[in-house]
């Protein structure tokens, strides 16, 4: 058994599924040519997430050990150093037995990149990057002080969604262009459906923001540039913005030839759009306590999808009536 399927059998099984959660029904459903790169780039992402939202480790720790990391994922230096302080500072503090489990499994993430060909390797290296700037810019811009701070312009946050998600948005787009080059219609080109794939992509990330609003404002963060009399009306700026970042989404999927990965790629844009409107009907209140659709949703929007993925029209059809 070759070295990559190992590594994909022991980290890209229950422990993705654990940390994956929702998304891990659009990485079930990725054809195999794509399922192990974007799988390993969402593991190593996680465990960048997990290093920078452990709170409970000093904020130069977290830090030093992200700076650390990206020289890892460029191929510089030992991974045990690293291993052996998330291992040591960072397992203890996870409540989550997944996370802490991700912690763990550290140097066989690092061991399974380091299988990837070339041109795969390169794309998860540099969304990588990305992502961990982008989680370094959250630690230093949100010190936990118990002063509420939000992002001083829209340029900011357009930067930030795109350092964590828009990038993610090109990154698949390159994956599928170079792993699956029939699976993109040919009559848009490349750099076209990166831009609508980073738009979905910063789609999905405002979703998230606006979502967690009430959590992140009493944690001390706001990612809306605003002053804090101002929440209200932002957050529905920024949910129209959303929209309009999610309907760029639809272009990019309704581009994608190959089925299943059409159906992959739809999954999160679909129940996106669902929770953009149920935020849109849900009173104040109920916006700050969090929004989520239900089990039952998900279910229904995943047999429509199965469906609807067969053409254009169907799946602009489906979007459009999950958005209303």
């Amino acid at each position: 058994m070759s070295d990559e399927s190992h590594h994909e059998r022991e980290l890209g099984g229950q422990l993705l599924a654990a940390v994956s959660r929702s998304f891990y029904l659009t990485l079930k459903a990725l054809p195999k040519e794509l399922r192990e790169p974007i799988s390993l780039a969402y593991l190593l992402a996680r465990t960048a997430d997990t290093i920078a939202d452990t709170a409970s480790v000093n904020a130069d720790v977290r830090i030093d050990c992200l700076e650390r990391y990206r020289a890892l994922v460029r191929g510089d230096f030992s991974v045990e150093p690293l291993a052996s302080t998330l291992r040591e500072q960072f397992c203890p503090q996870q409540e989550d037995d997944a996370e802490r489990r991700l912690m763990e499994k550290f140097a066989d993430g690092i061991a399974w990149l380091r299988t990837m060909q070339p041109t795969p390797l390169a794309a998860i290296q540099s969304v990588l990057e990305h992502i961990i700037d982008g989680q370094m810019l959250d630690i230093r811009r949100f010190p936990a002080d118990g002063q509420l701070r939000s992002l001083a312009s829209a340029e900011e946050l357009d930067r930030y969604t795109w350092l964590v998600a828009g990038c993610v948005g090109e990154f698949w787009t390159q994956l599928c262009a170079s792993e699956l080059p029939s699976s993109l219609d040919p009559a848009v080109t490349t750099a076209q459906m990166q831009a609508w794939g980073a738009r979905m992509g910063k789609g999905l990330q405002l979703i998230n923001i606006l979502r967690d609003i009430g959590e992140d404002t009493r944690d001390g963060r706001c990612y809306l540039p605003c002053q804090p009399g101002d929440i209200q009306t932002e957050w529905q700026k920024w949910l129209q913005t959303c929209t309009e970042h999610l309907d760029g989404g639809l272009r990019y999927v309704q581009h994608v030839t190959h089925g299943k990965l059409r159906y992959a790629t739809a999954l999160p844009l679909l129940l996106g759009i669902q929770t953009v409107a149920k935020m849109r009907d849900a009173s104040w209140d109920k916006v700050q306590q969090g929004v989520k659709i239900s089990r039952l949703d998900v279910a229904s929007i995943l047999a429509q999808a199965a469906i609807a993925c067969r053409s254009a029209e169907a799946m602009e059809k489906l979007y459009r009536k999950l958005a209303a």
